[in-house]
């Protein structure tokens, strides 16, 4: 593998930090290439992976979902079937035995959904490493289940009240951490953006996602692969979903933002469509929702996953090559997505996954039947439940809640 010190995507990427965390970083960066390097390293990945990530994930074809559509044929990457119902364990297992490997005995990490906190701290707990997750106080309201579950697996839950209260302020609090604790604490930064050498050490550990889909493309799929559809907030579902593809010419890659609720300052995250401007935030180059003044602008989604004001650099790049077409789908899109294919398919998206299939059933319905279209349904909507219940059956659940509480 290259050195990755200092390395860019295009003019996006970089290490803009303080120099406290230099050392940190160069140490990192050595450790992470040395462990590229060993077969042994590699070998205890793969069977973490398949013992308890549960590696592969199937590729179901949606039958049902194509016939109500009546288009193209569309195929779905079940990473909610993964311990800990998403995507982001692959990455957390990479860097946890990255971390121990370095003779770290402490994880922090920031979380947004929470999917990143949690599969964290249960990796945490399996290898017998202190944690600690940094989550804005918006986040930690929102998706109270995934509190309850990194506790549960031991980790101490920080609430971060600065800022927006969200994602971008637990990235800061876990910065802090870190360059005041990095002797033995490894920073586990949970999507494809901030200093290098973090945007390559997250796609390498995403990229198994991406890699058992070319197998599973060549033994199930009979038609043409016109296009992979998946969510992007930070990014890391998304590059580990694009990875083998991106130097190819084909099939289409398409990234899908949160439109939110609208089209002003706060209303949505939406960065590739048109409203990130280019700056530095959270140590790296890349486009970003700020104001005139370079100050970041609040956001809004129904997702806290894709609540973010940033892209990962690598993504950036591809977006404004053309490797990557980004588009957005909105807060009541999808819901709507989320709705169709539980009642098609039985699948219950994470409202960041279900930004990618709302996306997914207009191009389907737009395409021909010997076409097809994979989405990456990067998690599963357990994590939900307290915002979707509200928003789709707010009345029956409002009862459920306040006679749970009163009991």
């Amino acid at each position: 593998m290259q050195k990755v010190y200092n390395d860019f995507f295009g003019t996006f990427g970089g290490r803009y930090v303080a120099e406290v965390l230099r050392r940190p970083l160069d140490e990192l960066e050595q450790a992470f290439l040395e462990a590229m390097a060993d077969p042994a390293f590699h070998v205890e990945l793969a069977e973490a992976r398949r013992h308890f990530v549960g590696r592969p994930t199937p590729l179901l074809y949606a039958e049902n979902a194509t016939r109500a559509l009546g288009g193209s044929r569309i195929y779905i990457k079940l990473e909610g079937l993964a311990n800990t119902g998403a995507h982001k364990i692959n990455n957390a297992l990479g860097q946890a035995l990255l971390a121990k490997r370095m003779g770290k005995r402490r994880i922090i990490a920031e979380t947004g959904a929470g999917q990143h906190g949690v599969a964290t701290a249960s990796v945490c707990a399996r290898l017998g490493l202190e944690c600690t997750v940094y989550m804005g106080e918006v986040d930690m309201a929102r998706q109270r289940p995934n509190v309850y579950l990194m506790e549960l697996f031991g980790a101490k839950v920080v609430p971060v009240c600065s800022g927006s209260r969200t994602l971008k302020d637990a990235v800061n609090e876990a910065l802090r951490d870190w360059a005041a604790s990095w002797e033995d604490t490894h920073y586990l930064l949970g999507s494809a953006l901030g200093p290098s050498p973090f945007p390559d050490m997250v796609r390498e550990f995403q990229s198994v996602v991406g890699r058992e889909l070319v197998e599973q493309m060549r033994e199930q799929v009979g038609e043409e692969v016109v296009a992979l559809v998946a969510c992007v907030g930070g990014g890391s579902n998304a590059i580990g979903f694009f990875a083998p593809f991106i130097e190819a010419d084909r099939p289409k890659l398409v990234g899908v933002e949160a439109g939110g609720r609208g089209n002003g300052p706060g209303e949505h995250a939406a960065r590739m469509s048109g409203a990130g401007v280019e700056g530095v935030v959270h140590g790296y180059k890349s486009l970003f929702l700020l104001d005139e003044d370079g100050q970041v602008l609040p956001t809004h989604s129904i997702s806290a996953g894709l609540d973010y004001p940033g892209i990962g650099p690598q993504l950036a790049h591809l977006g404004r090559t053309g490797r990557i077409s980004f588009t957005t789908a909105s807060d009541e899109e999808a819901l709507e997505a989320l709705k169709f294919f539980a009642r098609h398919e039985g699948l219950v998206f994470a409202l960041e996954s279900a930004h990618a299939g709302a996306v997914a059933m207009k191009m389907a319905r737009e395409g021909s039947p010997e076409k097809a279209i994979i989405v990456n349904m990067s998690g599963r909507g357990d994590k939900d439940i307290f915002i979707t219940a509200k928003a789709l059956d707010g009345e029956k659940w409002r009862e459920f809640l306040l006679r749970e509480a009163s009991s």
